[in-house]
C-alpha cells in the first residue's frame, strides 16, 4: 500500500485577477505545495502560514531573554557548521524551552512560505528586538548568517552579564529597602498612634519634631488608601506613557541625563551601535546603507535621532568619526576608535573593539553605581529611623520632666 502523506493545515492570503484580496484555509503537505496549488488556480499568493502554528504562536508567551540567548547560540553554532537554515531552526526548536520552540517553528513555517528570516522574526517583536532583527537582516544581505548570530550571541551575552551583575548587586539594597520601609511604616502607622494617646493624657507640650511626626502619622493613618491608589495610578500612567513615542522619548532623556545612569546608558547605546555597524560593514554594506539599517534597528529614540544626524553628515561628505564627535549621546571613545579604524582601513575591527570597550566601561559604571547605592540607602533609612527615635525620646523626656514637678 502506498504511504499516506500527512497534511498540515495552513492559512493563506492571495490576490485574484481582479485585484481582490482573498483569505482561506487549506491542507497540504507543505507551504510550498499549497502555494503551487493556489498559483495553479490563477491566484497571486501573498502569505501562507501554518494555522496551528500561528494560533499557538499568538497564544504562547514570548520566551525570556535567556531562552532567546540559548536559541541564538544554537542557531549560530548550527549555521557555522553548514546546517541549512530550515534544518537549523528545526534542531534549535528541539533543544530550547517550549515557548521559544513554538516561536522558532512559526519562523520556520514562514520561511518555507517564502518570507525572509528577518521578516519572520518581526512577527514576534516581544521575543526579537529591532536590534536583533537588524543584525539578522544584515546577515541575510551579506550571506553570512552564522557570523550575524555569533555577533548577536556576543551582544546578548554581554547584556545578560550586565543584568545578572545588576540583579546580584541589587539583592542586598532591595532587602534593605523592604526592611527599612516596613520598619518605618510600622512605627508611623502603629506605634506612633498608640504613643499619641499616652502623650495626650499627659497634657504636656510636645516638641516641634514630635508634633510634626504625629501629624504625619495621623494623616497617613487616614489617607493611606488614597496614597496607595495614587501610587497605582502613577505606575499605570508611567507604564502607559512608556508605550507612546513621546513617553519613550521622555524616559530616554531622563536616563541619559541622570547622574551615573546616564554614563551607563551612553556606553550601552555606543556598544549596540558599534556592534551593529561592525556586522553590517562586515557583510559588505556601504557605510550609508549600514547607517540606514542601524537607524531602523535601534529601539532607543535618542539613539535613532543621533544616527539620523550622523547619517546626514556622512552624506554631506563628513567622515564617520567626525560626525560622531559632533554629538554628545555616544561616548567620545567611540569616535576616537572609529577615527583610528578609518585611518588604518580596518573600521570593522575597531568598531568591534569599540563595542567591547563600551561594554567594559558599562560594567565598571554599574559597579560604581551599586557601590554608591548601598551606603546611600543605609544612610537614608538610618536618618529616617533616627529622626523617629529622637522625636519619641524628646517627647518621653518632656513627659518625665512634667510628671515630677
Amino acid at each position: 500500500m502506498p504511504m499516506e502523506t500527512s497534511l498540515t493545515p495552513f492559512r493563506w492570503q492571495a490576490v485574484d485577477a481582479a485585484g481582490h484580496r482573498l483569505r482561506g484555509t487549506g491542507e497540504a503537505a507543505s507551504a510550498v505545495a499549497l502555494t503551487r496549488e493556489l498559483e495553479g488556480r490563477g491566484l497571486v499568493v501573498v502569505e501562507v502560514g501554518s494555522a496551528a502554528g500561528e494560533q499557538g504562536a499568538r497564544g504562547a508567551r514570548p520566551g525570556s531573554r535567556q531562552e532567546v540567548l540559548e536559541a541564538t547560540r544554537a542557531l549560530g553554532a548550527l549555521l557555522a557548521a553548514g546546517v541549512p537554515l530550515a534544518r537549523a531552526l528545526t534542531i534549535a526548536a528541539s533543544i530550547v524551552p517550549p515557548r521559544v520552540a513554538a516561536t522558532l517553528d512559526d519562523v520556520r513555517t514562514r520561511i518555507s512560505a517564502g518570507s525572509t528570516l528577518a521578516d519572520a522574526l518581526g512577527r514576534h517583536p516581544a521575543a526579537f528586538t529591532p536590534l536583533y532583527r537588524g543584525v539578522v537582516r544584515a546577515g541575510e544581505r551579506s550571506g553570512d548568517l552564522a557570523e550575524s548570530f555569533a555577533a548577536l550571541a556576543r551582544q546578548l551575552e554581554g547584556e545578560a552579564r550586565l543584568r545578572s551583575r545588576l540583579l546580584s548587586a541589587m539583592i542586598y539594597p532591595a532587602l534593605l529597602a523592604v526592611a527599612g520601609t516596613i520598619t518605618i511604616a510600622m512605627l508611623v502607622l502603629f506605634v506612633l498612634p498608640r504613643f499619641a494617646e499616652l502623650l495626650a493624657d499627659s497634657h504636656s507640650t510636645l516638641p516641634a519634631t514630635t508634633a510634626a511626626l504625629l501629624a504625619i502619622s495621623h494623616w497617613l493613618g487616614r489617607a493611606w488608601p488614597v496614597v496607595l491608589m495614587l501610587l497605582v495610578v502613577a505606575a499605570a500612567t508611567g507604564a502607559g506613557a512608556s508605550r507612546t513615542g513621546e513617553g519613550r522619548r521622555a524616559i530616554a532623556r531622563f536616563l541619559v541625563r541622570a547622574p551615573v545612569i546616564g554614563t551607563l546608558r551612553r556606553n550601552i547605546l555606543g556598544s549596540r551601535l558599534a556592534r551593529l555597524l561592525a556586522v553590517l560593514l562586515g557583510g559588505g554594506a556601504p557605510l550609508l546603507t549600514a547607517l540606514d539599517d542601524s537607524y531602523d534597528s535601534l529601539d532607543d529614540p535618542l539613539a535613532r535621532d543621533e544616527v539620523a544626524r550622523v547619517r546626514a553628515r556622512v552624506r554631506e561628505g563628513r567622515s564617520l568619526h567626525a560626525a560622531l564627535a559632533e554629538g554628545t549621546l555616544f561616548p567620545p571613545v567611540l569616535a576616537r576608535l572609529v577615527a583610528v579604524g578609518e585611518e588604518s582601513g580596518t573600521l570593522r575591527d575597531f568598531l568591534e573593539r569599540s563595542a567591547a570597550l563600551c561594554e567594559e566601561r558599562a560594567e565598571r559604571t554599574l559597579d560604581r553605581l551599586v557601590t554608591f547605592i548601598e551606603p546611600a540607602m543605609i544612610v537614608a533609612f538610618g536618618v529616617l529611623i533616627a529622626f523617629v527615635a529622637l522625636s519619641l525620646l524628646q517627647a518621653i523626656y518632656g513627659v518625665d520632666a512634667t510628671s515630677f514637678r
